[in-house]
């Protein structure tokens, strides 16, 4: 299959099908960190959509819809209205992922802020399903594909969300280290939605 992975730099899901033998991209505005460029199409993702895929999986920013930053669009009890303008064009960018031609497409997001109204996502995953000891619950929507199902359910009390664990530690990487795939998410959607080519 040619699967597209959109907004990846980190390469975890695109190297996750290429064990499998998929051809698989990962795409992004950033060069890649999984260290294969040869895979990596440094580009806009939406420009991608124009081409043909059997496989389209996204993970486009959360910056401005998540629920962890609603607290910024009303400080002081009044809307934030630049920050609320950024989450309606990530809910378009979001939305151009989602309604791609396309017959397989899922699209990650943590829970986002309600005032987006984005659509109904189709499952919530957790990490510590997938044989990572952490909570921190994804949101997927899904067109063509069954739900994900868990494959090593742990105990995620592991500590990591306590004050200067690489979880929650501050500094200008912070937001790209929290969003990277976590491997056992990443080899499930291959093996459960690519399996072997």
């Amino acid at each position: 299959m040619r699967v597209l992975v959109a907004c990846e730099e980190s390469q975890a899901v695109c190297k996750a099908f290429r064990e499998l033998g998929h051809e698989a991209y990962s795409c992004d505005i950033e060069p890649c960190s999984g260290g294969h460029p040869e895979w990596h199409i440094q580009a806009d993702a939406i420009e991608l959509l124009k081409m043909k895929w059997d496989m389209i999986l996204a993970f486009p920013p959360c910056t401005y819809l998540s629920n962890a930053g609603a607290r910024h669009l009303f400080k002081g009890g009044k809307l934030n209205e630049e920050r609320y303008r950024k989450g309606l064009q990530a809910k378009t960018f979001f939305l151009q992922f989602l309604n791609a031609n396309c017959p397989r497409i899922c699209v990650e997001n943590p829970v986002s802020s309600k005032i987006y109204q984005m659509p109904k996502h189709t499952q919530e995953i957790q990490p510590y399903q997938f044989g990572h000891p952490v909570q921190k619950k994804t949101r997927l929507w899904l067109k063509g594909l069954p739900l994900l199902k868990p494959t090593a359910i742990i105990d995620y009390k592991c500590g990591c969300h306590e004050a200067g664990t690489w979880f929650m530690k501050g500094g200008k990487d912070r937001q790209k280290n929290r969003s990277k795939t976590f491997p056992g998410i990443a080899r499930a959607m291959a093996e459960q939605w690519g399996g072997k080519a």
